[in-house]
């Protein structure tokens, strides 16, 4: 049986935040987290393609299995790379059966999954205004882990925003009732309502800090996880308080260069969080991106010489590549072109 679970002063992940926290973060302390809960999300296409199909495709034998997606997860913690893993609870619940991998790494389990996220083949959830919806018991989740995340998506809609906010509220009394912690993820809006794509950036960080304004400090989220909007509004969020901790969402798989941009750009406009989930799990190899992030993230490469030294190593092993090295060497997400 799986026994509570505890903070541990050696978990990289408790170290880092309280080097941030304390005003003596240095690029090395950065945490990158492995964002494996896409199951909650898109279901059996999860584990991403096998070589030579494509996302949408359908039969056997298309995609990867769940048992693959978990062998990922371990590939990865056992590199020592990340600082976090985060999985739907079906699938924490397995890696926490084997608690000597997770030493220093921190399980953490999505808990709840908005209608938002809900990217089904032939589905239309994503058109429509996030509802909030929470699979998970929190009480038997507290058994794999004490950390979760909670997702948020403001629309413009007062009457679907409030009833986020009304779960939320809920989400919150719970977990402080039975002493788990949280990261708070903010997409940008699915279906807005009268709302310029342009003003994205200023009405997400906004409505975080009106939504946190109430609450105090037992029950705010130990950091945040936000799309990248440009520079201009990440570094807008970050210098606000220096007590709110902010990370980066991956967003799409894009190309290898969007991956390594977004870790420098991020970091340079103050965030201090990456958690990549398609952009990792997508990848030709995933151990040989990860390795280079840390890399990137301190300075000591370019992105540019990030995706030329990834493609070498490729190539030494023998993988083909998804893109021609001139064609992954392009920045193509627009918020990244901005900069």
């Amino acid at each position: 049986m799986v026994t509570s679970a505890k903070k541990s002063a050696t978990k990289s992940l408790d170290t880092k935040l309280a080097k941030i926290l304390a005003g003596k973060y240095t690029p090395k302390d950065f945490i990158i987290a492995d964002a494996k809960d896409a199951d909650m999300s898109v279901g059996l296409t999860a584990p991403a393609p096998r070589p030579g199909n494509e996302i949408g495709e359908s039969g056997p034998g298309v995609y990867r299995t769940r048992q693959e997606y978990q062998g990922d997860m371990r590939t990865l913690i056992d590199q020592g790379e990340i600082d976090i893993m985060l999985t739907s609870a079906s699938n924490g619940e397995v890696l926490a059966k084997k608690p000597g991998q997770l030493k220093k790494v921190t399980l953490a389990v999505r808990g709840n999954d908005t209608t938002d996220i809900w990217n089904v083949r032939g589905g239309g959830y994503l058109t429509q205004k996030s509802r909030p919806f929470q699979s998970v018991n929190l009480v038997q989740i507290k058994k794999l882990t004490d950390l979760v995340l909670y997702s948020l998506t403001f629309n413009n809609d007062i009457d679907a925003d409030l009833a986020s906010l009304d779960a939320f509220k809920a989400f919150r009394d719970q977990a402080a009732k039975i002493g788990m912690r949280y990261f708070l993820e903010v997409f940008n809006p699915n279906a807005p309502a009268n709302l310029k794509e342009s003003d994205f950036g200023s009405f997400v960080n906004d409505s975080i800090m009106r939504s946190l304004a109430g609450v105090t400090q037992k029950e705010r989220p130990i950091f945040l996880k936000v799309a990248f909007n440009g520079s201009k509004h990440l570094q807008e969020l970050t210098e606000h308080d220096s007590t709110l901790v902010v990370g980066l969402l991956g967003g799409s798989s894009g190309t290898t260069r969007d991956t390594f941009e977004l870790l420098s750009q991020g970091e340079k406009a103050g965030a201090r969080v990456a958690l990549f989930g398609r952009k990792i799990q997508r990848a030709e190899s995933q151990t040989d991106l990860v390795a280079l992030m840390r890399p990137v993230i301190e300075g000591v490469i370019t992105p540019s010489q990030a995706v030329e030294q990834y493609h070498e190593s490729l190539a030494v092993q023998g993988i083909s590549p998804l893109r021609p090295l001139d064609l992954d060497l392009q920045i193509t997400e627009p918020a990244l072109k901005a900069d």
